[in-house]
Formats: structure tokens, C-alpha cells, sequence
């Protein structure tokens, strides 16, 4: 889990997995729709309705369960702020808004310290299958194409330098994007170091450079606060995090969700990991010739090396 305080199958398997992955989408259609009603809406909400949107973002449980008095004091806010932020996401009021949390609202998970005390699943394995498939599902069915093709056309455009920055719990993937992207392209780079190493670099961001932003609740504020720096340089800033009211969020000119959520005290960077995988893809796509020849000059240098072993 990361600080708070850094500046920082296809075969006869076939049938299985459609009717887990069936399960796991149909689960979190109503969390999706949600999220998107909350992101859609999010720049007219008034500061108070806003608290009221994170409560429903991060403790799914009090909306589906608890009452509009109960959600009006935990987002210490009002219940007519409740009811009208309902109203405003386009739902019949708390009730509605309640049934569609119900049906399926994405698990927003607690701190490690918090989860490491709940009593262990009687099926580890089902309950891993589940929660994997049912993040990569959340994170790939809402994935807007649009946004996708805009951050792949960034990303792909070699006049355009790209950096990385991530927080501390997603920094695995971001070091397995950023080594993929450096496979692809040249001029790709983190973000990363003390706090001068950091500043030295956004210093020298260009305007128009990329920046692709990598963190989850608990937002590292190191990473929150680089990302904005970034952006009021100029890079033109892509967001990946848990939220649509994430502080990276606010700042970013395109932001993408994934689902965390894990069997286990931590999250899981499963859906992220998948995310990142499709956003190579489209990169290598766009770029495949110049690709190609970058890849073959690694794969002859590998094997004049006998850097691998693979037989």
C-alpha cells in the first residue's frame, strides 16, 4: 500500500470462462454506471455534493446500506446535499441511487491494516478468480475508445518525449510499461527519485511532452503534486488511477479507471497491468515498422550475447 505523506482460456474451458467473466461484468455494471454518472457530473457539483460523491466512491457499503443521515454525516454534509446529488447523477432520489450501488458498485478496498484482519476465504482460489477477472473486466468494458486512442496517438508520436510517474504501490507496472515503451520508441523516461531529482525533471518538461500519471488510493502526494507541476509546464497529462474524482483526475487531460480490488490486505495491480498491456499494443500497432527494426536489432544483440536462455 502506498503512503500518504511522500511527495512522492480459450478449449474446452471456454464455457467456464465466459460464465465467470459474464458474472464478474454483469456485477459491476451498475458500479460503472455509477462512476460514470458521478465523473460525467463532476464539474457541477457543488464542493458539499462533491463530499457526498466521494463517500459513494470510496465506501460503497454505507450508500447500500445505510441510510441518506448516515451517508449525510459521514460526507458531513446535509441530507437534502444527499438527496439533490441523487437527483443530479439522475437517479429517484437516495432510494435510487442506493438500489444501484446495491446491484453491483465497485468495491473501493480499505487500507492493508484494515483488511489483514478479516477472516481468510474458505476458497482462496475461487475468490482470486473472481476478483481478477471481474477487475480486468470493470477496467477493459469501460475503457472509452476514444480516450484510448488519443493516449496511444500521444504516446506514438515521436516528436512528443514521454515520461512515466508513478506511486510507490504501482511502480512494477509502470517499470514494465515504461520498459516496453523504451523497446518501441526512443525518448521514454520516468519520473522518479528525491524530491531534487523530481523537480529537476519536471523543470525541464517541454510543453507537449507526455506524462502518464500511475496511482491508486492512497494517493502518494509526491506523485499528486508532480503530476500537477507537470501539467502546468505543459506536458499534456494522461491519469491512471481508482477514481474520476481522484486528486489526478483533476488535473489530468485524460483519465482511466481500473479496479483494484483484492483478495488479500493489498490491492491488485491485475486490472492496471491490463490496462497497460492494451496501451502497448496500440503504441506498437501505430508504430510498427520503426518498432519492428528496434526489435530485431534487440533480438540480434540478445543473441550474439547469448544474453537468453530458451531452449
Amino acid at each position: 500500500m502506498s503512503s500518504e505523506t511522500d511527495w512522492n482460456v480459450r478449449s474446452n474451458h471456454s464455457g467456464t470462462w465466459n460464465d465467470i467473466s459474464g458474472r464478474a461484468a454483469g456485477a459491476t455494471l451498475a458500479a460503472v454506471e455509477v462512476e460514470e454518472r458521478i465523473g460525467k457530473a463532476s464539474a457541477q457539483l457543488t464542493p458539499a455534493e462533491r463530499r457526498v460523491a466521494e463517500v459513494v466512491l470510496a465506501r460503497p457499503q454505507l450508500v447500500a446500506f445505510g441510510t441518506v443521515a448516515e451517508l449525510a454525516e459521514t460526507s458531513q454534509s446535509g441530507a437534502a446535499t444527499v438527496v439533490r446529488l441523487a437527483g443530479k447523477l439522475g437517479y429517484d432520489g437516495f432510494t435510487g441511487l442506493q438500489q444501484a450501488v446495491q446491484h453491483g458498485l465497485a468495491r473501493q478496498l480499505r487500507p492493508a491494516a484494515e483488511r489483514i484482519r478479516e477472516p481468510a476465504a474458505s476458497d482462496a482460489i475461487g475468490r482470486h478468480v473472481e476478483l481478477e477477472l471481474d477487475n480486468v473486466a470493470s477496467t477493459l468494458r469501460t475503457l472509452d475508445a476514444d480516450a484510448l486512442d488519443d493516449l496511444v496517438t500521444h504516446l506514438a508520436d515521436p516528436a512528443r518525449r514521454v515520461h512515466v510517474l508513478s506511486g510507490d504501490a504501482s511502480l512494477g507496472v509502470a517499470q514494465q510499461l515504461l520498459g516496453e515503451l523504451r523497446a518501441l520508441r526512443d525518448d521514454a523516461h520516468a519520473i522518479e527519485g528525491n524530491d531534487v531529482a523530481v523537480r529537476r525533471t519536471i523543470s525541464q518538461l517541454r510543453e507537449g511532452d507526455v506524462v502518464l500519471a500511475i496511482d491508486l488510493r492512497r494517493y502518494d502526494r509526491w506523485v499528486v503534486e508532480a503530476a500537477a507541476a507537470a501539467h502546468g509546464r505543459g506536458a499534456w497529462l494522461a491519469a491512471v488511477t481508482d477514481s474520476l474524482l481522484s486528486p489526478l483526475a483533476a488535473v489530468a487531460d485524460r483519465t482511466f479507471t481500473v479496479a483494484a480490488a483484492g483478495g488479500g490486505p493489498f490491492d491488485s495491480h491485475v486490472g492496471t497491468l491490463a490496462l497497460a498491456n492494451v496501451v502497448v499494443a496500440g503504441v506498437a500497432d501505430r508504430l510498427r515498422a520503426d518498432a519492428t527494426h528496434r526489435l530485431d536489432l534487440a533480438e540480434a544483440a540478445w543473441r550474439e550475447g547469448g544474453a537468453l536462455t530458451d531452449r
